[in-house]
């Protein structure tokens, strides 16, 4: 069992990771733990844990700006936008009901992971939000990049590095985000009833449009229920009524459209953002696969029967398969075929032994491995910080 630390500054952490590169002990980085069950297991002889630091260090309504300590729920900073009329525009992931875990998702958690939902498709991921972070190395150094005013680019890169580095380049102790006004209003457009093909079809169609869908998603028929694809629209009030009504114009060829108020709205993209409701057991295993959205549906019906239940989000672009997570989970199967789709897939949720004896993530090519190799090493040159995390050592 490895020992539990939970610095409350960075000097806390700096001490702690020094004394892990002296001793040869590798960390496993952790937040709240909200999204422990991501990755491959990591053999730790320390947890470091970011729960104490927190606070929103900055609120900057007219520069929409907002900066925050790693160990700050995401609800809270959310809260605090929320006061001025403001938000994240990446529509943070919740994983808790896909781990099961209770825990409050951490600012550190969502940088690591780049957890960005459904509004992705049109507002970008966490990554193009973030425009600053301190990162405390393997090297034991805590160094800042980026900036605190949206139009700073200084550090770019390695902010974009950070974001998604599943804490192998150094420990996230502050991020920076750009924000934007929270929409008036906004409603759902809801057609029943059609086929994966001719579901995402109809999302590729709506994105096409002038009318900003910041929401397009397929949800195959389920226990009974008929599919439902789904595009919200977001904005002033006149604004979006305008919108739905020639949108629903535009796709009456794959039939009558009905429309969620806002309420319901906002109900069904939690719903669907959290994607474990939708995908049935929680004993299943379940990959996240990127791809163009047009060959999504070929890709999940070559999969056949090894995927039990998915989900199609960012206009078809990401599918959530849900299969059975015996043996490899499906993954000598259901990687050459993404492969072949010019896709990759990530394995979000399964048991830690499959985790261990299986790519998480898609493979690196060779000169892609030797490149990302080299920048960890440069970040952490004894390699102590989440070690295999992300791939085998």
């Amino acid at each position: 069992m490895s020992e539990t630390v939970s610095p409350f500054d960075e000097a806390g952490i700096e001490a702690t990771i020094r004394e892990a590169v002296d001793a040869k002990t590798p960390i496993l980085i952790r937040g709240a733990g909200s999204r422990s069950g991501l990755g491959r297991p990591v053999q730790a002889g320390i947890t470091l844990s970011t729960e104490r630091l927190t606070g929103v260090t900055l609120l900057e309504p007219s520069e929409l700006v907002v900066s925050a300590k790693a160990g700050t729920p995401v609800a809270e900073v959310e809260a605090e936008l929320a006061r001025v009329g403001q938000r994240l525009a990446f529509e943070p992931l919740d994983h808790r009901a896909l781990y099961g875990t209770a825990s409050e998702p951490t600012i550190g958690g969502l940088v690591a992971t780049n957890a960005s939902g459904p509004r992705r498709v049109i507002a970008g991921a966490a990554r193009d939000a973030l425009i600053g972070v301190r990162l405390t190395t393997g090297r034991a150094e805590t160094i800042r990049s980026g900036g605190r005013v949206m139009k700073n680019v200084t550090g770019y890169d390695l902010v974009k590095f950070a974001c998604g580095s599943h804490g192998v380049l150094g420990v996230v102790t502050e991020a920076t985000f750009k924000t934007l006004p929270i929409a008036e209003t906004e409603a759902t457009l809801v057609l029943e009833g059609l086929d994966d093909a001719h579901g995402v079809a109809a999302l590729c169609a709506a994105m096409g449009t002038p009318f900003e869908v910041s929401g397009a998603a397929h949800l195959p028929a389920l226990n009974g229920a008929p599919s439902r694809t789904c595009l919200r629209l977001e904005n002033f009030e006149s604004q979006v009524a305008y919108r739905a009504g020639q949108l629903a114009s535009r796709l009456k060829s794959f039939g009558t459209a009905s429309r969620l108020d806002a309420d319901a709205s906002r109900a069904l993209w939690r719903e669907i953002g959290a994607a474990a409701s939708l995908l049935g057991s929680p004993e299943r295993a379940v990959w996240r696969i990127s791809v163009a959205p047009t060959r999504g549906p070929a890709v999940v019906a070559r999969l056949g029967p090894l995927a039990e239940a998915h989900v199609y989000d960012w206009s078809g672009g990401l599918i959530w398969v849900a299969t059975s997570a015996a043996g490899d989970a499906g993954a000598s199967t259901l990687r050459p075929i993404v492969r072949e789709a010019r896709g990759h897939a990530t394995l979000v949720r399964a048991p830690e032994a499959v985790r261990a004896a299986v790519d998480v993530f898609e493979p690196e090519a060779p000169a892609l491995a030797r490149l990302t190799a080299g920048l960890r090493a440069s970040f952490d040159p004894a390699g102590v910080l989440n070690p295999g995390r992300m791939h085998a050592r």
